[in-house]
């Protein structure tokens, strides 16, 4: 009896042991089970990532930078009757500001802005030499004696300050750099502020159009030139704010004008032939077509 006992201890405990066994190797194949699932979730998932993020990218690409630090002031001003921009910056802690491309008959709407605003106008800076906006630097200059007037050096006008390429405007903490933007005119200039994203430029590039050249002084392939590597050059989602649109728009990126501005996605060559050929109506004698060399003081 003791013997049998023993015996059936002994197989008892046996068949315990192979399925403790038995089990174990359950619960390692659904560990392995779930690994393998894991892996394949993790490696679905960092496939997802990257798609999402190379879209992402894609995006980015051209998306403008928003907003401005708290400190910059950025205010367009329109002018319906010649479709002309007028641009207020400043420094918002330290008030100091600078007016690009002012009009002369809203000259007033413009001081009205700055004195509500409590601004303290330091520079009027002009983007190029057409009498629709240097005779209202002169007008400004009479309101504000202490207002410096800006031009390129390559206008041949007075002003009190005659910038060139590569030159600093400050204004608070804030500058503007400038490029030389010849083809509309010789002293066609664009100002740029890189900490904040944004340029100004003026009659080279429009939003979908670019500055007429069949002007004294005009010039497509000098143009095509200075878009191509003063603009077109700057990061894609940095945004230009242009000086006249006449559908309604108030600014683009560098990215939408490389990619949607029907003059200058064509070659040079094509582009020479696009201005050579445009018929723009003839501008009266108040408006832009003069660009002959006078006072900014």
């Amino acid at each position: 009896m003791s013997i049998f006992s023993s015996v059936l201890r002994f197989c008892g405990r046996n068949v315990r042991i192979s399925r403790q066994i038995s089990s174990c190797l359950s619960v390692s194949s659904q560990v392995l089970n779930l690994s393998k699932q894991s892996a394949i979730f993790a490696h679905v998932s960092y496939e997802k990532s990257m798609m999402i993020k190379g879209f992402s990218k894609g995006l980015s690409t051209h998306i403008e930078r928003q907003p401005h630090s708290e400190d910059f002031f950025l205010r367009q001003l329109f002018d319906r009757e010649s479709c002309t921009y007028t641009y207020l910056l400043a420094d918002a802690y330290s008030k100091d500001a600078v007016l690009i491309d002012p009009v002369i008959e809203l000259i007033e709407r413009d001081l009205e802005v700055v004195g509500e605003l409590g601004l303290n106008i330091r520079y009027a800076l002009s983007t190029h030499m057409h009498s629709d906006h240097t005779k209202a630097v002169q007008k400004l200059k009479k309101y504000l004696p202490e207002c410096k007037t800006a031009i390129s050096a390559a206008s041949g006008a007075i002003a009190d300050i005659l910038v060139r390429h590569g030159d600093i405007i400050h204004f608070g903490r804030h500058n503007l750099e400038v490029r030389a933007t010849p083809g509309h005119t010789n002293c066609c200039v664009t100002y740029v502020c890189h900490d904040q994203g944004v340029a100004f430029t003026g009659d080279t590039l429009l939003i979908r159009g670019c500055g007429r050249t069949d002007f004294d002084q005009g010039d497509p392939e000098t143009l095509y030139n200075s878009i191509y590597n003063q603009i077109f050059s700057l990061p894609n989602k940095l945004r230009l704010y242009p000086g006249h649109d006449y559908r309604g728009r108030t600014v683009t990126t560098v990215y939408e004008e490389k990619r949607y501005n029907p003059r200058l996605t064509k070659s040079r060559e094509e582009f020479i032939q696009i201005m050579k050929t445009l018929n723009f109506a003839h501008a009266t004698d108040n408006q832009m077509e003069h660009s002959l060399p006078e006072s900014f003081k």
